[in-house]
């Protein structure tokens, strides 16, 4: 039986490739687009997908394209948080006008979208959320911290969530990739206004590298197109899935380093307590 999915930015990238990856299951995609020429261009793949024009900032746009999702064929089965942007800049230069826009995109849209849609799922006491989050949720880098801060944002929503609706039914993944080619690293990448010299080895080194990998990343979006696929809607689904081996070093290797401070310090942890605790 065919399922519906609603993904947010379907316009290229993972999105579009996974979408195109459940069109070809034969099940039904309603994505969002923010340009009218992408909303023909994404119809044009298959009778059964349907664009709808919002950006996930805009919420009324939102709720609209969710609602007619709902109404295309017994409710969304699948959804997914995938529009947002990269943002690179150290924490002093990036402005809090770029730094609001930056959670507007990838933190407020997506909570927006869950807003949306879980009165739906929560009616059916079925349904999957999977929020596309980054292995910079979880790993954070020099020159990507607001970035970062927008993800780490939604893997805490994203796992918050699981425990809430789990009782209803309702499966939740947040799924982490690594370096995919995409055009993440160029046009979709935006870059702080401000610039301090005094960063130019640590902070500025990463739009340098993100420049010099662009086209060469190690990451197939049909391939994790497909590895989503793979677990969606399915009994045992993960909370988290890392994509990419870039992205299972970086986590292991942030989770191997927290694992040994807190032991490091485990005897000063402990000691706030009150001696008769």
């Amino acid at each position: 039986m065919a399922r519906t999915w609603f993904i947010t930015g379907v316009s290229g990238g993972l999105g579009r490739a996974l979408a195109q990856a459940a069109l070809e299951a034969g099940d039904i995609v309603a994505g969002t687009v923010r340009k009218a020429a992408d909303a023909g261009a994404f119809e044009g793949l298959s009778p059964n997908a349907h664009a709808y024009l919002a950006d996930v900032t805009d919420e009324a746009a939102v709720q609209a394209a969710v609602a007619g999702a709902e109404a295309l064929a017994g409710g969304i089965d699948i959804l997914v948080n995938n529009a947002g942007y990269g943002l690179t800049g150290a924490i002093e230069e990036v402005s809090l006008a770029e730094a609001r826009a930056q959670f507007e995109a990838n933190v407020f849209g997506p909570l927006a979208v869950l807003r949306a849609a879980l009165p739906g799922l929560r009616a059916r006491r079925s349904g999957h959320v999977i929020n596309i989050t980054s292995v910079s949720g979880l790993a954070a880098w020099a020159g990507t911290g607001i970035y970062c801060a927008s993800k780490f944002a939604l893997e805490g929503i994203g796992e918050t969530l699981a425990q809430e609706v789990a009782p209803l039914g309702i499966k939740v993944t947040n799924v982490a990739p690594g370096g995919l080619r995409t055009a993440y690293a160029g046009a979709s990448l935006t870059r702080a206004g401000q610039v301090i010299e005094d960063y130019a080895e640590t902070a500025h080194l990463a739009p340098r590298l993100l420049a010099e990998h662009a086209g060469q990343e190690s990451g197939d979006p049909a391939r994790a197109a497909a590895a989503i696929l793979k677990i969606a809607g399915a009994e045992n689904a993960p909370l988290h899935l890392l994509l990419g081996q870039d992205a299972l070093h970086y986590a292991m290797r942030k989770m191997g380093q927290m694992t040994t401070e807190i032991g490091d310090w485990a005897g000063l942890s402990t000691s706030i307590a009150f001696p008769d605790a």
